[in-house]
């Protein structure tokens, strides 16, 4: 759900890259530039069009359950704080949009740059001390990077998120993770009373106790499948966003454990997917004649610790006392 500017050797790029190249055979010299252009717009510079897209999302989601299953669901007399709790989650859930799109992410400038490069000391392999930022024209602090999508470096930089058009690092990190784990409760409460008022309906109708005939006139006891059938002609709109919604949820739901286990481990994004790249070794028993820098995570200092750093970040003077 997140674009890390850093990835541009990963998987997916090389793999964009190899089809890229076939197909320029084929497609009008005209056309790959104007491709070129929109992707380079969308995926390479800020822009509103994904958060407007996810507006859009959430208000046909919303709109759906509003007037379907909310409608539906309050005849069956389902209780009413499970029926506002998708309501609930997504006020939350506004706020910490807003709060992650709006909030400096920790942008180093020439002012705060001499404080912001004492927080965190050089580990020698991600981050080395004399590293110039060409387009900033200052030395990059431990842990930061240059975004290329807002044209500045960020202290403690995780990734760019174009879902919120903002960077994420050290000032805004926690509404980030707010944020994260509130659209995915949000999907998951969704699905939750979505399925509830299917099931029920499929209890009220007694379909499970009736018996159907194929094309060959033979007779059969009702199945899932045919449950799922029925219930997509009857209620399609409410089945396909049922699907969707539980799409999200598996999607978000994985990216949000993934996130935790980099904050309980004090990692970002950024130093996750960087320690995993060739010429970067976990091992300590390897020997420098090996060519590859051995990297060891010295930025940890417990889960407490470094789930606690999340929300209050750490400061040059803090760093001084320790």
């Amino acid at each position: 759900l997140c674009v890390c500017s850093g990835r541009k050797e990963g998987f997916l790029a090389r793999s964009i890259s190899g089809a890229s190249q076939v197909l320029s055979f084929v497609i009008p010299a005209q056309l790959q530039s104007v491709t070129q252009r929109v992707f380079h717009r969308l995926f390479h510079t800020r822009s509103c069009l994904f958060v407007v897209l996810h507006i859009a999302l959430q208000a046909a989601v919303y709109g759906e359950y509003t007037w379907e299953v909310f409608v539906y669901c309050w005849e069956l007399q389902f209780p009413l704080f499970l029926l506002l709790l998708p309501y609930l989650l997504l006020a939350g859930n506004m706020g910490c949009f807003i709060l992650c799109s709006r909030a400096d992410p920790g942008v180093i400038t020439k002012s705060n740059h001499a404080s912001l490069v004492k927080i965190y000391a050089y580990d020698g392999v991600l981050f080395q001390k004399g590293i110039m930022c060409p387009t900033c024209n200052m030395e990059k602090p431990a842990r930061s990077k240059h975004c290329s999508f807002c044209r500045v470096c960020v202290h403690r930089f995780d990734h760019h998120c174009v879902w919120v058009n903002n960077c994420i690092g050290a000032f805004n990190a926690k509404y980030f993770f707010l944020y994260l784990f509130t659209l995915t409760a949000m999907a998951a409460s969704i699905a939750t009373v979505t399925a509830a008022f299917l099931i029920q309906a499929v209890l009220l109708s007694g379909m499970m106790r009736g018996r159907y005939l194929d094309h060959q006139g033979q007779e059969h006891a009702v199945e899932i499948l045919f449950l799922v059938q029925h219930l997509f002609l009857t209620f399609p709109r409410i089945v396909f966003m049922l699907g969707f919604v539980i799409l999200l949820t598996l999607v978000l739901g994985a990216y949000c454990c993934f996130s935790l286990c980099l904050a309980l481990t004090n990692q970002t994004s950024n130093e996750w997917y960087k320690s995993r790249r060739p010429g970067c070794s976990h091992h300590p028993a390897l020997q420098p004649h090996d060519r590859q820098a051995v990297y060891k995570n010295m930025y940890s200092k417990g889960v407490w610790m470094n789930l606690k750093e999340i929300f209050k970040p750490p400061t040059a003077l803090e760093r001084k006392k320790k």
